[in-house]
């Protein structure tokens, strides 16, 4: 995907590579040999492989790889705003703009370093960015990888505005799985969410778990901090643990809307699944000098190790 920007020892586990539009990203390895990598365009975590090489994150074989848009796959940055629930464009820019790496950033509490190697990002506001949302900002991400391979995420928002403002928050997760058909999603069971396929009417989970047998668009509400996407195919559980993330939107295409995706192949809606730790029912709003914290892990076992 990519050539070293800079020599590395054959021992470090953490590079900087160029994508092949010259964009840097960041690749974090484990001994074990589970990686992840991380593209300073949109803060997106593009790659999650386990110790054997598989890729456990879904990327479009017609995804587009240039600056202004975001890749479809891996883990987008839906920010300051979800879906089209605002006045800016589709899941926000946070996703579509250009991140630096922070050298020094500011201590992160409750994160032990051990046993990881992580990347820290920033995005700040543009002059462009304050004309379509005019609010000052920092945002820093952590991504980190542990030596079992699980993948973590951490981001912090901080007013450093004048005023308070509001934003609506998501981890746009594309999990690969086998079949759909296959894939349960279990730690949702009796939870209400809304519906995006029928204008965000409330409905209450009634299944065991959720299945898929059709198109699929909702935000589920006052989640756990742990739920399970079971692989029935691939004998493969992903664990999704958040923190500061109510909400879960869960998001299959299907057949018919897959066709009119561009950048998705008709029959990929099969080999996909979008389970995304977020808030967005009720935004999160900061006053000047608060900050806010969302932080997401994602571990991938097999099946029979799921209790």
């Amino acid at each position: 995907m990519g050539h070293p920007a800079t020599a590395w020892d054959q021992n470090s586990v953490l590079e900087v590579v160029k994508d092949w539009n010259g964009i840097d990203q960041v690749v974090l390895r484990v001994p074990r040999g589970a990686s992840a990598r991380v593209s300073l365009h949109g803060g997106q975590v593009v790659s999650w492989k386990n110790e054997r090489g598989e890729e456990l994150l879904f990327t479009s074989s017609k995804a587009i790889f240039k600056p202004s848009r975001a890749m479809r796959g891996g883990i987008p940055i839906c920010f300051p705003q979800f879906g089209n629930c605002g006045s800016l464009e589709q899941h926000g820019f946070a996703r579509n703009k250009m991140w630096s790496i922070d050298s020094d950033p500011p201590p992160l509490k409750n994160d032990d370093d051990k046993g990881k190697v992580s990347v820290d990002l920033l995005l700040k506001p543009s002059e462009d960015d304050l004309k379509c949302w005019p609010h000052c900002y920092e945002f820093r991400l952590r991504v980190s990888l542990t030596t079992n391979g699980v993948l973590s995420m951490i981001s912090r928002v901080r007013n450093i505005n004048g005023k308070p403002f509001s934003f609506s928050f998501a981890y746009h997760t594309y999990l690969s799985v086998s079949d759909i058909s296959e894939v349960r999603i279990e730690g949702l069971e009796t939870l209400d969410y809304l519906d995006n396929l029928c204008q965000r009417k409330r409905f209450t989970e009634q299944g065991d778990a959720v299945t898929f047998e059709s198109e699929v668009d909702r935000i589920y509400l006052g989640s756990p901090n742990v739920i399970a996407v079971l692989d029935h195919e691939k004998k493969r559980t992903f664990l999704i643990k958040k923190k500061g993330l109510p909400d879960v939107v869960v998001w299959n295409p299907w057949e018919k809307k897959s066709k009119s995706i561009p950048d998705l192949g008709d029959e990929e809606y099969k080999q996909m699944l979008c389970v995304d730790g977020a808030v967005v029912e009720r935004p999160i709003t900061l006053k000047p000098g608060e900050e806010w914290t969302g932080r997401l892990d994602l571990t991938a076992i097999p099946s029979t190790h799921f209790i």
